[in-house]
């Protein structure tokens, strides 16, 4: 699929970070791009500059999803390309013990309960709802191609750091429905593809003390500095362009393999 002005995507998260990065280089391309996020201000001057068009969308809830695409088509048309990016971190041991007082506690159920909401849950009712308005389109020409979804997992999928159990589960279950979401639109001609970015400059990481980004830096090998948002869209407009890409998962991640801590 070629990216150019035919096109119609609508990426989550779009506001800021990754999900920016994608929708101002979907734009450059031609591409029409609707923008889901919470952040209204921030979204709506994106989608002005780009030419395209915000909705503010809770990933997590089921009504604010088909809302947003209800919302999003009327003004662009059914998207062929849909990435995934919304997503939120923190961190908390699975049980902890206070070490001046003695005291234990367990992982905090709704801090839990909320990452898997937002991240896991959000992330397939947003794909499953594209899904569903791709097959309504007319394949394209030669493979009988109808569209591609773009899901964001994180090497937390694979190499989850101590107090990551919740973030780490929510990747995690990203990255497992890769294969099975591509084994069920493939007769509709739909690809489903992940990626699993490593440190990147996003708004996240650049609130972190100058001394703990340095300790993240130290995992990079090569090359060893934080990913740009350019370079992440460049991953998913590969992802995009490929046709025989479908199902599989990527690392960008400058070889980093995460240690425990």
């Amino acid at each position: 699929m070629n990216l150019n002005s035919k096109l119609t995507a609508i990426v989550t998260g779009g506001a800021s970070g990754l999900g920016e990065g994608t929708v101002r280089f979907l734009a450059s391309k031609g591409v029409k791009v609707g923008i889901f996020d919470m952040n209204q201000d921030r979204g709506s001057l994106i989608a002005k500059e780009v030419g395209g068009v915000f909705c503010q969308v809770d990933v997590s809830k089921s009504d604010s999803v088909m809302s947003g695409f209800s919302t999003a088509r009327a003004a662009l048309g059914q998207e062929r390309i849909f990435v995934n990016c919304a997503g939120i971190g923190g961190g908390m041991k699975t049980a902890s013990r206070n070490r001046k007082t003695g005291g234990i506690r367990a992982h905090d159920a709704e801090f839990y309960t909320n990452i898997i909401n937002i991240n896991l849950i959000g992330t397939f009712l947003c794909a499953s709802q594209s899904a569903a308005g791709m097959m309504s389109l007319k394949p394209t020409e030669p493979d009988g191609e109808r569209g591609v979804i773009i899901n964001t997992a994180s090497v937390a999928a694979q190499d989850g750091q101590i107090g990551q159990v919740a973030y780490a589960a929510s990747k995690g279950g990203i990255l497992s429905m890769a294969l099975p979401m591509a084994r069920d639109l493939a007769h509709e001609g739909i690809r489903v593809n992940t990626i699993l970015p490593g440190f990147f400059e996003t708004p996240i990481y650049s609130q972190m003390k100058p001394e703990v980004k340095e300790s993240l830096q130290a995992h990079l090998q090569f090359p060893t500095r934080f990913g740009t948002i350019e370079e992440y869209a460049k991953v998913a407009a590969f992802m995009i362009e490929n046709v025989y890409i479908n199902g599989e998962y990527l690392r960008a991640d400058a070889a980093a393999r995460m240690t425990p801590r």
